[in-house]
């Protein structure tokens, strides 16, 4: 009996304290839900938009840290059209602005695919997105995509209510905003307009002024750049074409966003890209920010540290320009040769790596003013645009005589002994009705005499490269049937991708394959005539200074060549983390004889000591090896044939018993190579300088 009333007065108490736990759960809900709901801080009429925030792109450093390309703050305008819309007025707010962004001379955001000015006509937008952003446009408002122009702008007037007083100005310019706000209605990918961007603070201020309802002002970040130099490395940003949408889109690019478009930017645009946020805002109806959050974080881009040395890079930049505005004054010599100089290129290498510690080209710009000047730049007739150490190929000149040397050697035709004796004029294709001179005999009359290869190289002499390659030449090639000159001038890099990570042209290499491709008929036999030509770095030869820098780095090492690179590292935006580290790259081994290694060695110093370069560099403190080209060249133009004073070519590695670094120079009617080694010693100075290394200043007793 007992049991049976314990377990009903259990029950009831279990049944009461569920009724309890009921009524305090209505309670709690109404407490939490309900009247929070009552209490929502958020006014009626608010809204809540996503803006893209873009990323800060990576930084460019040089080698020792110093940044040479990064970022500074800047201001961007945004218009949000829900409060603009819904604000009084809105046709008259924007004719407020854009006439001020008119006075101000301020160009503003415009994808309205029309002309600012009567008679109307549609423009191309060189972006088949944005042209489907426009039909996109017609369809929605339910138009036919075929319609005029000044039929579009007479319906958009009626649409947007635009007074009649107006100017066609006025209305052509409300209307090109009004689009830019309507695209964001009909297409869900667009991200808020952007009016403008880096806006500057007095400007911004003038604008601000205005009160604009939903103008709003938001930070972001431009490219800055810290130096002067190296522009045609460094490179440029810009924004996408339709092309550039095409290849970026699958990477989560935002189709408005900027991307490196030549240089460094380019080579590295994924790594330095970074990745973009998205900023969550709601405000209220009058344009006051209620709450903001990033939905996703920003992420800026990975930070890359090149192998160009800014100290280096600048004595470089100044000794090559100094060369070049002293030929253009007073020329060479009592011939005044070179006056007509042009523009050239200067490359640094570390010889056991591949890394370009500098990398010049004359004339040059200024990056950070690259957008104002364009248009002057671009008429400038030296073209300074041109990046004359990668992307124009050269006739080398005599500083080709090392591969004639390598294959006349390792073929068995000659030896180190072997002695041809100069006659002046070479006369074996007399019967054709061609024959070659030694320059020393065309200026003067005198031969070089009876001499070897070592001394062939020291003084230049045709002549003895004519001999030499002829009968190396016929008899390699009787036997198998292959050129000996271009199986070594290509393993040694010449004609060759010198595996940079910038665009490059490759040239060519003078041999038969080439001469057929670049001419028909009788004139695309290939000759002894042609041979001749070759060997001395004439004919068909045409290499950029980047390769000619790699082909001397592979000499200085053995036959070894490692590709070209302006990559020391990537780390990650913070410098926290390493994403890679260049590792160096052998692109191609050629077995050198010891003999052959030898001559071209004992050739290259005796060059600097005794040779065509002794009256730059025989007292030089350290012994380099090195060789001069002089390359003659003929062009055309619509009036005919014309030429000019000789390209002038020079490249070296040093020090000659421990090569550290090669270094190639190429001028454009330079005249002679000998008086290229001014550009190299100021660089030298710096490089070997025990004080500073790579920051020296040209020592006093150098003359251009």
């Amino acid at each position: 009996m007992n049991q049976h009333k314990f377990a009903f007065r259990v029950g009831v108490l279990v049944l009461l304290i569920a009724v309890m736990a009921g009524v305090f759960s209505v309670r709690l809900h109404n407490v939490q839900i309900a009247q929070a709901a009552e209490q929502d801080p958020t006014p009626s009429g608010s809204v809540t938009y996503h803006t893209r925030v873009t990323a800060a792109r990576g930084e460019i450093l040089d080698r020792n840290g110093n940044v040479l390309v990064g970022n500074r703050a800047s201001y961007n305008l945004v218009i949000v059209r829900e409060v603009l819309m819904s604000a009084d007025a809105p046709n008259e707010n924007l004719r407020r602005l854009v006439d001020l962004c008119s006075e101000l001379g301020l160009e503003y955001t415009d994808h309205f695919p029309v002309t600012q000015e009567k008679p109307y006509a549609y423009v191309d937008s060189g972006s088949s997105l944005w042209d489907g952003y426009f039909r996109t446009f017609l369809t929605e408002r339910g138009w036919d995509t075929d319609v005029s122009a000044p039929q579009l702008i007479r319906w958009l007037k009626e649409i947007y209510h635009l007074p009649a007083d107006w100017t066609e100005e006025e209305c052509r310019r409300v209307i090109s905003l009004r689009y830019e706000l309507d695209l964001r209605r009909y297409i869900g990918t667009l991200d808020t307009y952007v009016l403008m961007t880096d806006v500057d603070a007095l400007s911004l201020a003038a604008i601000t002024e205005l009160n604009i309802p939903g103008l709003n002002v938001e930070t972001s970040s431009v490219r800055q750049y810290n130096t002067t130099l190296a522009a045609h490395i460094l490179g440029t940003i810009g924004k996408m074409d339709g092309t550039d949408w095409e290849t970026y889109e699958s990477k989560g690019y935002a189709m408005d966003a900027y991307i490196g478009k030549d240089g460094l930017e380019q080579a590295f645009e994924e790594e330095l890209h970074g990745s973009d946020g998205t900023r969550v805002t709601t405000i209220t109806a009058d344009g006051n920010i209620l709450e903001e959050h990033y939905a996703v974080d920003p992420v800026a881009g990975n930070n890359i540290e090149t192998t160009i040395d800014l100290g280096l890079q600048k004595v470089e930049e100044e000794s090559l320009a100094a060369k070049i505005l002293s030929l253009r004054e007073n020329g060479v010599g009592v011939s005044g040769n070179g006056k007509d100089a042009e523009g050239g290129a200067v490359v640094v290498m570390k010889v056991k790596t591949g890394e370009v510690l500098a990398c010049a080209s004359y004339p040059t710009y200024d990056l950070s003013t690259y957008n104002t000047n364009y248009n002057e730049l671009a008429a400038d007739p030296y073209k300074p645009f041109n990046n004359r150490a990668l992307g124009l190929p050269y006739p080398p000149g005599s500083t080709y005589k090392m591969v004639t040397t390598i294959a006349a050697i390792d073929s068995g035709t000659i030896s180190r002994w072997t002695e041809i004796e100069d006659e002046g004029v070479y006369t074996r294709f007399e019967d054709a009705g061609y024959m070659p001179r030694c320059m020393l005999y065309t200026t003067t009359g005198a031969t070089h005499g009876l001499i070897n290869v070592m001394k062939a190289l020291a003084v230049s002499c045709n002549y003895y490269f004519y001999e030499a390659g002829r009968l190396t030449y016929n008899a390699y090639y009787s036997e198998t049937g292959e050129n000996p000159f271009d199986i070594v001038a290509k393993t040694l890099g010449l004609g060759e991708h010198t595996g940079i990570e910038l665009f490059e042209y490759t040239g060519q290499r003078a041999n038969a394959e080439t001469k057929k491709a670049n001419y028909a008929g009788d004139e695309s036999g290939w000759y002894g005539a042609d041979v001749l030509q070759a060997v001395i770095g004439q004919s068909l030869n045409r290499f950029t200074p980047m390769q000619m820098v790699c082909y001397v780095q592979a000499l200085a090492n053995k036959g070894t060549r490692y590709s070209a690179t302006f990559l020391s590292r990537i780390v990650s935006w913070d410098y926290q983390s390493l994403i890679k580290e260049h590792e160096p790259e052998v692109a191609s081994t050629l077995d050198i004889s010891d003999e052959a290694l030898d001559c071209i060695d004992k050739g290259m110093r005796m060059t600097a000591k005794v040779g065509t370069a002794k009256n730059y560099l025989a007292n030089y403190p350290i012994e380099v090896a090195c060789k001069t080209g002089t390359a003659q060249w003929q062009g055309t133009t619509s009036t005919g044939s014309f030429s000019g004073s000789d390209h002038a070519s020079f490249v070296l590695y040093a020090p000659a018993d421990d090569p550290e670094i090669a270094i190639a120079v190429y001028i454009e009617r330079g005249s002679q190579g000998g008086n290229l080694a001014n550009v190299c010693i100021p660089i030298l100075d710096a490089y070997f300088s025990s004080s500073t290394k790579y920051e020296t200043i040209a020592t006093e007793n150098i003359a251009y």
